[in-house]
C-alpha cells in the first residue's frame, strides 16, 4: 500500500507522515523534496504554484510510487494533492494507491504555519491552497481526519480510517 498524506501546507503532513511511516514499517518521501528549485523560489517570493508548476512535481512524485509497487514496498508519501486532477496523477501509480487527508480548522493551521520555522512557505499563500482545495470527501480512496489533535492521534487516527495494523503510532 502506498498511502499519500495530504492537505493543505501546515496540517502537519510531514509530521504525521514519519509517523505512519513508523507505524507501517514502510519507505517515507517528503513530497516537497520533488519541488524543482523554480517552484521552491515561486513560493518562497509568495507565488502561488499553477498547474504547470505543479505537474512535474507530481510526475515525479508518481514515477517513484510506481517503481515501489512495482518492487512491493510500502511507502508514505507526503504531496498536498489539493486537486483530484492532482490526486488522478497519482492514482495513475496503481492500485495501491490510498490517500489520508488532513484537514481542519483555517484558524488552527494559520497559527501552526505561523509557528513554523524553516519552512519556505510564507503564511500569506493559505488562502490561495484553501482556494485551490478540491474536497476529496467523496472519493472513495480518501480517509479525511482532522488534525485538531496531537500528531500521534492524528497518525492513529489515520491507521484506524485506512484499516491499517501499525506498532509505532500507537
Amino acid at each position: 500500500m502506498i498511502v499519500v498524506v495530504m492537505g493543505v501546507t501546515s496540517v502537519g503532513k510531514t509530521t504525521v507522515g514519519l509517523l505512519l511511516a513508523e507505524a507501517l514499517e514502510a519507505h517515507y518521501a517528503e513530497g516537497d523534496s520533488y519541488h524543482p528549485p523554480a517552484n521552491v523560489e515561486k513560493m518562497r517570493q509568495g507565488g502561488a504554484l499553477d498547474d504547470a508548476d505543479r505537474a512535474p512535481w507530481l510526475e515525479a512524485i508518481a514515477a517513484d510510487m510506481r517503481r515501489w509497487q512495482a518492487e512491493g514496498r510500502s511507502a508514505v508519501v507526503t504531496c498536498s494533492a489539493l486537486k483530484r486532477s492532482y490526486r488522478d496523477v497519482l492514482r495513475g501509480a496503481g492500485p495501491g494507491v490510498r490517500f489520508a487527508w488532513l484537514t481542519g480548522d483555517p484558524a488552527v493551521i494559520r497559527r501552526r504555519m505561523e509557528g513554523r520555522q524553516g519552512h519556505y512557505m510564507p503564511v500569506t499563500l493559505l488562502p490561495s491552497q484553501l482556494a485551490t482545495l478540491e474536497s476529496p470527501a467523496d472519493e472513495p480512496d480518501v480517509v479525511a481526519v482532522d488534525v485538531a489533535g496531537t500528531p500521534r492521534e492524528v497518525a492513529q487516527a489515520v491507521l484506524r480510517a485506512l484499516g491499517a495494523s501499525g506498532n509505532a503510532a500507537s
